[in-house]
């Protein structure tokens, strides 16, 4: 992977303001490839039901969706994103999404994206489907 692509990626994750306000991290970056990090605090992150919210789960998701999706150096945004809920995490834990491409085309690109808590307990599992446009990352020098 292009190292300039790399810490394009990485800086602009640091100054998401939604990712800041979701407390993510990107943790490793290669071609194809993302590892995403999100505690699950409760007081932000809940349902009605004193659980973690789908949106929460689903917001790490798409964060490791978006950083494997952009690793040529050009945009990519979502067509399909289908997530199936396991389990629910418990308060605290973090949280990470690993997202893998798995298939690539000139215009889309397909992406296997799990998430796991810290023991290694499957929370959710993602298929999510690419189109790539073709235009440069607007964060690249």
């Amino acid at each position: 992977m292009d190292k300039n692509i790399k810490t394009a990626i990485f800086t602009a994750v640091e100054k998401e303001p939604f990712a800041q306000a979701m407390n993510m991290k990107l943790l490793e970056l290669e071609q194809g490839y993302s590892l995403v990090e999100m505690r699950y605090e409760p007081e932000k992150m809940n349902n009605i039901y004193e659980r973690a919210h789908g949106g929460a789960v689903f917001a790490l998701i798409d964060e490791a969706f978006e950083t494997a999706g952009q690793t040529d150096g050009t945009i990519a945004v979502a067509l399909n994103v289908n997530v199936t809920y396991i389990s629910s995490p418990e308060p605290e834990t973090i949280l990470q999404a690993e997202a893998r491409e798995v298939s690539r085309t000139k215009k889309t690109a397909g992406y296997d994206i799990k998430v796991r808590d810290q023991e290694g307990r499957l929370i959710a599992t993602c298929q999510a489907l690419a189109f790539r446009t073709g235009k440069p990352v607007p964060v690249l020098p």
